[in-house]
């Protein structure tokens, strides 16, 4: 009966480096994130308060629109905090 061959197995190599430390946002984006989420709950309450009339006067519905653009970019820098 034939002797069935050995697989042969690669050698060992190291996994690569890692970074030195982890990365860290900007001095800048924590600000702006609060920013953004305050301006646009501010922009909704304005909004609702003066009968959709302010804070931009006779766009009507599109300032809700504006405070939810504002509140949404917030949310939006606020999956990349770090």
């Amino acid at each position: 009966m034939p002797k069935s061959r050995t697989r042969q197995k690669s050698h060992y190599t190291a996994p690569p480096e890692r970074s030195a430390g982890p990365a860290v946002n900007p001095p800048w984006f924590v600000p702006v994130l609060v920013g953004l989420l305050v301006l646009g709950l501010v922009w909704i309450v304005v909004t609702y308060l003066t009968s959709f009339d302010y804070p931009i006067p006779g766009i009507g519905s599109w300032n809700l629109a504006i405070g939810f653009a504002f509140a949404l970019g917030g949310l939006g820098m606020a999956t990349r905090w770090k």
